[in-house]
């Protein structure tokens, strides 16, 4: 059976669950904390990032690359990258443009709001991790803390960069579907689509993921605020919608 070495919290991570469920599958999650998680990558043969999903033809480190995988074996019609190269560059540039900003500035935006909401933040964070890891979390939590601050570059005042990137991200969702096209790029759903629902996901919170996030009431009050703008934005909404259909 595949595995999938994952943070469970990680949209990256439900990305790829995500490719794997739609191309229907069978895989067994190996879910780890961030800092151990690259042991257990690199373990996997891997790098220093999740997901990696182990095959019977090695180790794949890179969300797009696992959604490739995933698309080896599905009819036509359900490709995610389309049947023909013209069509599968303009895929591929749609879902890296999402890669490149929506995830990064989408993920480093909700750290530094749930940073504040210690509790709230264990309880989601350690779902399905091994215990001994849960236990290292809960007490280290500053150093946890500093830990992703570094590798995620945050610094004082980034949040409000990231906050405008992901409301420019969405307004540019929302302008290719004004149209009334049913998915981002026309009829059919695509890694584009999936790329963007899932790296909505911080933001949006979907009640349909790979774990369980935090419900609106449970977040602080300015939390709460961006969540539900996000998903009242149509971009959101959208996002919302793609993942209550995934299963």
């Amino acid at each position: 059976m595949l595995r999938l070495v994952t943070i469970p919290i990680s949209h990256y991570c439900e990305k790829a669950r995500w490719a794997l469920e739609y191309a229907g599958l069978e895989y067994r999650e190996e879910p780890h904390v961030q800092g151990f998680h690259r042991l257990y990558a690199r373990r996997a043969g891997g790098g220093s990032t999740v997901p990696v999903l182990v095959t019977p033809e090695g180790a794949i480190g890179e969300s797009e690359q696992i959604l490739e995988f995933c698309d080896r074996g599905l009819a036509p019609e359900r490709r995610l990258f389309g049947t023909d190269e013209p069509r599968r560059r303009e895929i591929l540039a749609l879902a890296r443009r999402f890669d490149a900003g929506l995830g990064p500035s989408g993920r480093r935006l909700i750290y530094i709001r749930m940073f504040g909401q210690r509790e709230l933040l264990l309880r989601y964070n350690n779902q399905g991790v091994p215990a001994i890891e849960a236990r290292v979390v809960r007490h280290g939590l500053p150093l946890m803390s500093r830990m992703i601050g570094r590798v995620l570059e945050i610094r004082p005042g980034i949040e409000l960069s990231d906050e405008a990137l992901v409301w420019r991200e969405f307004d540019f969702a929302a302008e290719l579907l004004a149209d009334g096209r049913p998915h981002l790029l026309g009829e059919r759903f695509t890694a584009a689509d999936l790329t963007f629902a899932a790296l909505a996901a911080p933001v949006v919170m979907p009640a349909v993921y790979g774990c369980r996030l935090p419900s609106i009431e449970e977040l602080d009050g300015p939390t709460a605020a961006l969540v539900r703008s996000a998903r009242e934005h149509p971009a959101g909404a959208y996002a919302l919608r793609m993942s209550e259909h995934r299963k």
